[in-house]
């Protein structure tokens, strides 16, 4: 853990900042995969990173993190309908290389602002901590973080060591499942501007503009779900609720042909999709804990195998099945079962867990710090 956040997360975000930039400049489809590959290895880091909170305080903080890819979602369907009508042809490039070029540069100024905002470690001599926080505050927050870990398990800083502990914890494998199964169901977003368009609505400026405001609503639902969760330290049925509404929202949609019907049924899809993405991060975070090392090394594989929803799930939407994706919505809606049953199972082990801690410490005279269900 020896290289300072701040560090860390800006060259990332200066990476594939660069990276998504260049797409512009793509001419093939093996360019195109060739820059993909790339931004997808320069955007990894990311997570992993950015996991450095209190356990009882990362859903809310997580789910802030997670708003923005909804708020980008849904403002780059504005900024894209403002591209595409504005400035197609302009300079003799096209309107959808425009976007990336204009995405990009707009990153990357955020990626060297994060030089100068983010702080590194509490205890470290660097970074926004030494003017943001005092001596005294940083010590504070020393001593919270220590406090909060379930185990008292000192670390040794050695990642090796975090790998080692973070493969060989089962319930890093079922936050995998969870996840997996949540990005299999989440991945209607990439075709949400398909869908959007099979309602027959206008134009492609208007089918893009119709795009946003589900997104909206997501984010501001996001972040009530996850305000909630922390208010009563609750992890698991907050995600669960959320996946069995986009459930039903995947359901209207595959029912009906009602283009208000689908319009709202995506609203349920998108919002509980968004919330349970942004928990379960959290969740997973706090609840492998016991030493830095392990809670990066966990959320890093946690995030390769949830990956796997974003491979096969694409192949689910066909356009012959067009506009209803009858068999894409009924996949979905049982991977979001799937992911509360997940859910179910992730509850029932970490109160067997609490209730071993707890025998543990009887008589001791102090009260262990138990996992958030």
């Amino acid at each position: 853990m020896s290289t300072p956040a701040a560090l860390f997360l800006e060259t990332a975000a200066k990476a594939w900042s660069c990276i998504s930039a260049s797409t512009a400049a793509t001419h093939s489809y093996s360019g195109l995969i060739a820059v993909r590959f790339f931004l997808g290895v320069s955007e990894a880091p990311f997570g992993p990173g950015a996991f450095f909170l209190l356990s009882k305080e990362l859903a809310l903080r997580t789910a802030i993190l997670y708003s923005g890819i909804s708020l980008a979602t849904s403002f780059s369907g504005l900024l894209a309908a403002g591209i595409y009508s504005g400035l197609t042809g302009v300079h003799g490039v096209s309107g959808w290389r425009w976007l990336f070029i204009i995405e990009g540069v707009a990153s990357f100024g955020f990626g060297v602002m994060a030089m100068f905002l983010l702080p590194d470690f509490p205890a470290s001599q660097s970074g926004s901590a030494t003017w943001l926080l005092t001596k005294e505050e940083r010590q504070v927050a020393i001593e919270r973080m220590a406090r909060d870990q379930v185990s008292n398990q000192e670390s040794n800083n050695s990642l090796w060591y975090g790998l080692q502990t973070a493969v060989k914890d089962y319930r890093v494998w079922v936050f995998a499942f969870i996840l997996c199964c949540n990005h299999t169901a989440y991945e209607f977003n990439i075709f949400y501007p398909t869908i959007v368009k099979g309602f027959n609505l206008g134009s492609r400026t208007v089918t893009l503009l119709c795009t946003a405001p589900p997104y909206l609503v997501g984010a501001i639902f996001s972040l009530l779900v996850a305000y909630s969760s922390d208010i009563r330290n609750e992890r698991g049925w907050h995600i669960s609720l959320p996946m069995m509404m986009s459930a039903v929202g995947f359901i209207i949609s595959a029912a009906t042909l009602n283009v208000p019907a689908r319009y709202f049924a995506s609203s349920l899809y998108i919002s509980g999709a968004f919330s349970g993405n942004a928990i379960l991060f959290g969740w997973a975070a706090s609840s492998v804990s016991q030493t830095p090392e392990k809670r990066a090394c966990a959320t890093a594989i946690i995030n390769i195998f949830g990956q796997f929803g974003n491979i096969w799930s694409p192949y689910f939407f066909s356009p012959g099945d067009a506009p209803r994706y009858v068999k894409a919505m009924i996949l979905m809606v049982a991977f979001s079962l799937a992911s509360v049953l997940g859910c179910m199972l992730m509850k029932w082990t970490l109160r067997r867990d609490n209730k071993r801690l707890l025998e543990r410490f009887a008589g001791s005279g102090t009260s262990p710090n138990l996992y958030t269900l």
